[in-house]
């Protein structure tokens, strides 16, 4: 069921559906909770999903010219309360693993466990600034297009991306949603975000780090950087680029089904 809740004078749009332990999907850059309505579905059968629309993605509101992941992490506090949610696994993909990172922060006792898909914990490298700084430049230049048309494609595996022409073209219409200023705001917060590789390291929590081996966004050599926790596992998919849960969906539903079990 789609629901809105009011947060700081706005809305924040998320989707729960399902019934059983709580898992939450937070999206990536120019997506929405619309981009896991396949993969949400078919959890569904053993656990409750709860998506949410980022702020300044889908249809939540716009707060203020830069979103950081700490601010986003409130929100999914919020959105966790507003359903009297006390426990639940966080699934963060691309941005929304950034959000995750901030979350394990500063909420983790809400946490069973958590999972990054095609993410980072470290900050942006001075060219990766670069590149988000010259992209708010063409938002404001009135060219979001541009953005969304190289974006989109290269989230998919360069092997089998006339496969997903279908996916592609859902991808683009639902960046085409998001407003301007919320791009805007999610590239200024991803900009200045921290390195968390600390938090990551010394949680006790149960990881699950998932990576495609044809990622376009995040180099599969990040995976050797990367101090693990001491309670982890890691799923590296050999025919995904950055959409894993649509490209190899059945193997990640059956990674996460299998790894909250033991948990």
């Amino acid at each position: 069921m789609i629901k809105f809740t009011n947060f700081k004078d706005s809305l924040i749009r998320y989707k729960d559906i399902g019934h059983g332990k709580v898992i939450v999907l937070l999206h990536g850059y120019l997506e929405s909770l619309e981009t896991w309505n396949e993969f949400a579905e078919e959890l569904t059968r053993d656990y409750r999903i709860i998506s949410i629309d980022l702020p300044g993605h889908g249809q939540s509101g716009i707060y203020s010219e830069e979103h950081s992941m700490e601010f986003m992490a409130d929100v999914v506090k919020f959105v966790l309360d507003d359903t009297r949610t006390e426990k639940c696994f966080l699934i963060g993909h691309s941005m929304g693993g950034y959000v995750t990172l901030a979350f394990l922060k500063f909420y983790s006792w809400y946490l069973s466990g958590f999972s990054l898909f095609h993410s980072t914990p470290f900050s942006d490298t001075p060219e990766k600034k670069l590149n988000r700084e010259r992209e708010i430049e063409l938002v404001k230049a009135g060219k979001s297009q541009v953005i969304y048309n190289a974006h989109i494609p290269k989230t998919f595996a360069e092997p089998t991306n006339e496969k997903y022409k279908k996916e592609i073209s859902k991808g683009i219409e639902i960046a085409k949603k998001t407003p301007p200023d919320g791009i805007i705001a999610a590239l200024n917060g991803m900009k200045s975000r921290p390195d968390q590789s600390t938090y990551l390291e010394k949680t006790h929590l149960p990881f699950l780090y998932i990576q495609g081996m044809h990622d376009n966004f995040i180099p599969v050599e990040i995976i050797s950087q990367i101090e693990f926790p001491e309670n982890h596992k890691i799923l590296k998919l050999e025919n995904s680029g950055h959409m894993g849960f649509l490209e190899e969906k059945n193997i990640c539903i059956n990674a996460i089904s299998g790894f909250i079990s033991n948990i």
